[in-house]
């Protein structure tokens, strides 16, 4: 067994950081100790860590797990390009069972951390809403491509700035984003013209709604239309996130604050 612990001692040796997922108190107790940089990386700081990162979304997959909390830790400056961390996870379910270690890179940074993370809506919802535009992005509609804008978050106010461009088909209805039926009715509306306007807790409040923000000033990548510069302006002056699928280059891409935040090909998500 000398090779295998061998090869376990190089896995951890001279690494900048360990990441430790969702740890108890007594194994993270083990590591604190150590005098090593720890990040706790979990739904809430339960143990206490004096570096935490947190993780607003379940991940079964541990791969997208460990960028995510990368992505957290690079966002927070605890980590940046070239560093060596070791991540420790769970794959089952009895405890940290798994070390991988990974070299921090520019191109885990990809703006997902913080579109979930630092929004006003549920990051639940985000999640969902951008899955919808993501499968759409892949799929099209009927195998064609299709554009769409998602605002999400601060309904209220994104109402008031926005009017009605058809019969609002879900104006006396009580459904969520996420739900497998509600999701079909969305890529089935997203042919015709207009934003969906979502709550924070995920309801959908309308569709066919043409949004009316002030553009002024709102800066946007060049070759963007209309509808990324209305997506844009709408998270300018409310609280709200933006997500926008483009129907002529097909990537999905997510405005806060009136800030282009991501930018992502839904073949390669």
């Amino acid at each position: 067994m000398a090779s295998l612990t061998d090869h376990l001692a190089d896995l951890v040796a001279d690494v900048d950081a360990a990441l430790l997922f969702s740890p108890t108190s007594s194994f993270y107790e083990r590591f604190a100790d150590d005098g090593g940089e720890v990040v706790v990386v979990a739904p809430d700081n339960d143990v206490d860590a004096e570096t935490f990162v947190d993780l607003p979304l379940p991940f079964d997959n541990v791969k997208d797990r460990i960028r995510f909390g990368i992505e957290g830790a690079m966002d927070a400056d605890l980590v940046s390009e070239g560093d060596e961390v070791a991540c420790v996870a769970s794959v089952f379910d009895g405890g940290s069972d798994a070390v991988v270690r990974v070299t921090v890179d520019e191109e885990i940074r990809t703006g997902i951390y913080d579109l979930f993370a630092n929004s006003r809506a549920e990051p639940s919802v985000i999640r969902d809403v951008f899955e919808v535009a993501i499968e759409l992005g892949q799929k099209g509609q009927k195998g064609k491509p299709v554009g769409a804008l998602f605002v999400v978050g601060d309904a209220g106010k994104v109402m008031n700035k926005s009017r009605p461009l058809s019969y609002n088909p879900f104006e006396k209805s009580h459904v969520h984003v996420g739900d497998p039926i509600v999701n079909v009715m969305l890529k089935e509306f997203s042919r015709l013209d207009g934003a969906f306007v979502v709550s924070d807790s995920g309801k959908i409040v309308s569709a066919y709604r043409y949004l009316e923000p002030a553009a002024e000033g709102v800066d946007i990548p060049k070759g963007l239309g209309a509808r990324h510069m209305s997506g844009a302006a709408i998270t300018r002056d409310t609280n709200s996130t933006a997500i926008v699928l483009s129907e002529s280059d097909g990537l999905v891409r997510a405005f806060k604050a009136g800030e282009l935040v991501l930018e992502i090909d839904p073949e390669e998500y």
